[in-house]
């Protein structure tokens, strides 16, 4: 058996959850392989929405196994209020729920630096969402970093010596007030995870491994998206790890002959949360129209997002640098409204036109855009493509056809019922 991949393609928020939920009756195991609490997906369930940060999205459907892969970070304390909000709906996560004892922890002090740091950089602030994800990857990568596994052994040595390690950078390097902040957290956080202790902690990457060797399918959910890879985003503006479908080979540990399909999310336009380069950015009506329509307000957050218009330059590198073999287009209903609608299919930088994503996004780089006709038509009630307007037909068929890559699922609204599959 081969692992699925499911990841965003633009800044993230791009309805995964949403399309896990309803891909998950087909698979045995929903990964998640990278990110951290910073990712909010959303999900729409008959009479109640749910918001997940950590847990995989097809912890819904009994007789699924979800794995918290080892490329995750955790946080305990946001971690036990997830389980607390979704055992109200009568799920036991203690059955179907594995952690991967290689995911790293989210420390107290690990929030305290990201707010130091974000403070410190003034003017220059990146839009972190303080929920310490920085911090945690860089002592992962140091080599300093604590791990889910770490609470079975000698872990009261291993959380002192950090914790006065970052202590001293809080008092010497930033010069920031922690003390008041620490106490209040540092309780919190002791008491949350001896919740963790009681769930499945596993060697995540022998879990995987013998489900595909016993013909198990898995699909790996990725967070973010692939504009904020560490690596290829709009860096500095990024996130920590690696959102692209290699991510999914670390996060988890498979091999890459071991990937299967890869389903591209995006929306038919584009939105972006905190700072950083976004050239199809409206700052008008129109972007505001767009938000309002969209609910584009952050899930974890509460941030109102930078709306766009779709940006076919960015989309074209993420499918190239993922492998994406299906696209899936969300929240089309967004644009019903729309007389016409911009499509983006090249960048001007210093008066010459591009339609390769270059090395740096900054203002000198103009979007070039096709105007298309809008369907001005409710799509939300539509239930099989056969009733899609030829305005729509027409916009999906235009960006196949810009970026080669076949649109095999169309969502005209939140719930599961409004997500439609497209025939060839």
């Amino acid at each position: 058996m081969k692992v699925d991949v499911l990841l965003g393609l633009q800044w993230g928020d791009e309805g995964k959850g949403k399309v896990v939920d309803v891909l998950t009756p087909k698979y045995d195991v929903i990964a998640r392989f990278q990110g951290g609490p910073n990712a909010g997906h959303t999900l729409e369930i008959n009479d109640f929405k749910q918001v997940l940060h950590t847990i995989p999205s097809g912890i819904f459907h009994e007789n699924k196994a979800n794995v918290i892969g080892n490329g995750v970070v955790l946080d305990p304390i946001t971690f036990e209020k997830e389980i607390q909000s979704i055992s109200k709906h009568g799920v036991d996560l203690t059955k179907n729920l594995f952690i991967s004892k290689k995911a790293h922890l989210i420390l107290p002090t690990h929030r305290l630096l990201d707010a130091a740091s974000e403070e410190a950089k003034g003017d220059t602030k990146i839009g972190s969402t303080l929920k310490g994800i920085g911090p945690t990857y860089r002592d992962k990568i140091g080599r300093d970093g604590l791990r889910v596994g770490d609470l079975l052994e000698n872990f009261e040595a291993k959380y002192t010596a950090r914790v006065n390690a970052h202590k001293d950078l809080l008092e010497n390097y930033y010069h920031y007030d922690y003390k008041e902040k620490l106490a209040g957290l540092e309780a919190e956080w002791m008491k949350a995870i001896e919740v963790l202790k009681k769930f499945n902690l596993v060697d995540s990457e022998h879990f995987i491994n013998d489900n595909l060797t016993e013909n198990k399918s898995v699909l790996a959910e990725g967070a973010q998206g692939t504009l904020l890879d560490i690596d290829f985003g709009s860096y500095p503006f990024v996130t920590s790890s690696n959102t692209i479908c290699a991510g999914a080979c670390t996060g988890l540990g498979v091999a890459p002959q071991r990937i299967g399909k890869v389903f591209g999310i995006f929306k038919a336009y584009c939105t972006r949360v905190g700072s950083g380069p976004f050239p199809t950015e409206l700052h008008d009506e129109v972007g505001q129209k767009l938000r309002d329509a969209g609910h584009e307000y952050g899930s974890t957050t509460g941030r109102p997002r930078r709306c766009g218009w779709l940006d076919l330059v960015a989309l074209k590198y993420s499918i190239m640098l993922n492998g994406v073999t299906e696209l899936i287009m969300m929240k089309a209903d967004v644009l019903d409204t729309f007389e016409t609608i911009n499509v983006c299919v090249g960048y001007e930088i210093n008066g010459e036109v591009v339609e390769k994503f270059p090395y740096e996004l900054n203002d000198s780089v103009k979007p070039v855009y096709v105007e298309l006709p809008g369907w001005e038509c409710d799509l939300t009630k539509l239930t099989n493509q056969n009733e899609f307007p030829e305005e729509f037909n027409n916009y999906i068929n235009f960006i196949e056809d810009e970026v080669g890559i076949p649109i095999t699922i169309a969502s005209v609204g939140p719930n599961r019922d409004q997500t439609i599959i497209l025939e060839e």
